[in-house]
């Protein structure tokens, strides 16, 4: 084959008709990936996924109050950041399974989160 002559599998020599696929490609990937996140977000039970995430003891008791959450919320950010940080590198640690369990729980504490400041609190003495 000529070097002048355009091939298909040459870098810089994408058609339009590749590039909207791709680009259709792309969308469809991150549509499959937001639904994997909020579905995982409804499903995340803290006592059950947590202490993999974020290396808590299982069995002891946590409070459902906003410091414990936002405790808990600094700890996946944490833990997040890490595992972004290992596949930007490309490092062997990585595990995408991981970081999308990272993502769901982040998700899910965070609208616990906001649902308690929205809830006013209930006054026990009326």
């Amino acid at each position: 084959m000529n070097k002048h002559t355009a091939s298909p599998f040459s870098q810089g020599c994408e058609t339009l008709e590749t590039k909207s696929q791709r680009t259709a490609l792309v969308r469809r990937a991150e549509s499959a990936l937001c639904r994997a996140e909020r579905a995982g977000a409804i499903l995340y039970d803290r006592r059950r996924d947590l202490a993999r995430l974020i290396h808590l003891d299982p069995f002891k008791a946590l409070p459902d109050t906003p410091e414990t959450t936002d405790a808990i919320l600094a700890g996946l950010r944490r833990a997040l950041r890490a595992e972004r940080n290992r596949g930007r590198a490309g490092h062997w640690t990585y595990d995408l399974n991981r970081h999308i369990a990272l993502r769901q729980a982040y998700a899910a504490e965070a609208s616990a989160t906001s649902c308690q400041k929205r809830t006013p609190a209930v006054d026990a003495s009326a």
